[in-house]
């Protein structure tokens, strides 16, 4: 009887779904929209209140807005517009982890995936394109081919035998008949228990991109790891106690139900928050919610961006002032930086980085020395750069210099060895001095997650942390100084969105005007740290 009443309330759930939402169930030979998964995983609130709901939080992530991504959508346009003869190849594989459901739609028909023709939110070219990722792929992913190579680059396997009514859905929780029924019934998926939702590997099918480069003609020269976070976190410790999934989806501290229709208690529930380290794009999402097609409520993605800035403040990173002396008119400063995540810090796509503001003022508030300081247009005052696309700061075992700044960052070149933003002409790094998670050993590194410039020979430069001298003059100050040190971090740098202004297209030159008018709030402190000297 109790299997009766689940089934029918199941039908009933199914007939209130819009007649657009249970057109795509017969359109799709493998996916459904995360309209059908919402309507039962949220409303979900813990013991003291919070709300914890799967699919709301979800819908406010980047995972969700994937496909609206305007930097992306840039970045597309950029690429195709220096490689013609590559467009298609180029719109097939950035469609893939971007645009999933609608690529593997188009590939099961023998076409390729598009991105252009799928940019328009409000009338795309396939109806998938814009969900994201979403709930039918990664719970559709098969444990087949995880951590293996053919797996990255978006080469996760799903299902292609099974029709609908009987295509498994993988979750981490033990499946009964009647719950199996309910699924089945509104989403046409059948449950399936599988703990391999919750490993990293999952993670790094998509998380693990090697860009082809290619000469002004389209032909390949070489491939460059464009994004590694997996493998760094392998060749780190955290691989023995967290994975991708213990940071990015928290666990509820409590037992709780997974769904809202018939849901019993179950230990843990993982927080679809997929938090990470892109407020910034967060706040540009709901800022031009309109012309993006944001379907996440305002007040969700405030609440993202909150928890985001709260992350990062609070578990990306450490600094610490080891030492401060004045001798004469030179002040000496020992700056110690650690990394607290699980793999580099920034990690991923090389348009991140994380720098030090170092101000050194009297007690008047007069500033004697100043290193990195962020400016509103998202530049970093004495970057070489910002200032100059062909230039870049070294890494520094000391800086002695107001132009000198410690930039931790990936920098790409091409064949040539010009500095580059374009990943279809970034053949290798120059410079990869990205802070290293705990654990890490650089000599015995993969040549893909190598350091690479001085940082590779700087003793001080190790797993988990760097450390870095200053010896500025301050005159002959007499007063009381202070000493403040900041870590910030921005997930896209001035330059890159500045190479974007030379492409004169809709999605490049819309990304430049949201970039210009939000820039000033793109940089965000992990960590401070401040030191008071008395007066000689």
């Amino acid at each position: 009887m109790r299997i009766v009443c689940i089934y029918v309330a199941a039908l009933v759930l199914l007939a209130a779904l819009p007649a657009s939402a249970r057109r795509e169930v017969a359109e799709s030979n493998a996916f459904v929209t995360s309209d059908r998964c919402i309507a039962c995983h949220s409303s979900l609130h813990t013991s003291s209140g919070e709300d914890v709901s799967i699919g709301y939080d979800w819908r406010a992530t980047m995972m969700a807005n994937s496909a609206r991504d305007p930097y992306w959508h840039a970045g597309v346009r950029r690429e195709v517009t220096d490689h013609p003869s590559a467009q298609a190849a180029i719109e097939d594989k950035c469609s893939t982890c971007h645009m999933p459901m609608a690529r593997f739609d188009a590939v099961t028909r023998g076409e390729r995936g598009a991105v252009l023709a799928n940019i328009p939110a409000a009338a795309p070219a396939h109806h998938l394109a814009f969900d994201g990722v979403s709930c039918t792929v990664c719970h559709q992913i098969k444990a087949d081919n995880l951590g293996k190579h053919e797996s990255f680059d978006g080469g996760f396997e799903i299902d292609r035998g099974t029709a609908l009514g009987s295509r498994p859905i993988y979750g981490p929780h033990a499946v009964d008949a009647g719950r199996e029924s309910v699924m089945r019934s509104a989403t046409q998926f059948s449950q399936t228990e599988s703990t391999h939702v919750r490993q990293s590997e999952l993670c790094a099918t998509c998380h693990t991109l090697y860009t082809t480069a290619l000469d002004e003609r389209g032909e390949v020269i070489g491939e460059l790891p464009e994004q590694v976070p997996y493998q760094e976190w392998r060749h780190s410790e955290y691989r023995e106690t967290r994975s991708c999934q213990g940071c990015h989806m928290p666990p509820v501290a409590e037992e709780m139900p997974i769904s809202s229709i018939l849901g019993t208690k179950r230990p843990p529930l993982a927080q679809h928050t997929f938090r990470g380290g892109n407020a910034f794009m967060l706040g540009i999402l709901n800022k031009y919610r309109g012309e993006l097609g944001v379907t996440a409520l305002p007040q969700e993605l405030d609440t993202a961006i909150r928890e985001t800035k709260d992350y990062l403040g609070s578990a990306a990173a450490r600094v610490a002032i080891e030492s401060a002396k004045i001798t004469g008119t030179t002040l000496a400063l020992v700056v110690r930086v650690d990394n607290l995540g699980g793999h580099k810090l920034p990690t991923a796509y090389p348009a991140r980085r994380v720098w030090l503001h170092v101000r050194v003022t009297d007690d008047a508030g007069a500033v004697l020395f100043e290193s990195g300081a962020p400016r509103a247009d998202g530049s970093i005052a004495g970057n070489d750069n910002d200032e100059n696309a062909l230039k870049f700061e070294p890494h520094y075992g000391e800086i002695t210099r107001p132009d000198q700044v410690q930039i931790y960052e990936s920098i790409m070149v091409d064949r040539d060895g010009r500095v580059t933003t374009g990943l279809l002409r970034g053949l290798r790094y120059a410079k990869d001095n990205r802070l290293l998670p705990r654990g890490f050993d650089k000599t015995t590194a993969d040549a893909e997650i190598a350091v690479h410039g001085e940082a590779e020979r700087d003793a001080d430069f190790i797993g988990g942390s760097d450390r870095l001298g200053y010896r500025v003059d301050i005159g002959r100050a007499r007063t009381v100084l202070r000493v403040e040190v900041t870590l910030l971090y921005q997930s896209i740098g001035h330059r890159w969105a500045e190479n974007l202004k030379a492409y004169d297209a809709a999605e490049t030159q819309r990304f430049v005007r949201y970039y210009s008018e939000s820039a000033a709030g793109s940089a965000i402190p992990l960590a401070e740290a401040q030191a008071t000297l008395p007066a000689r």
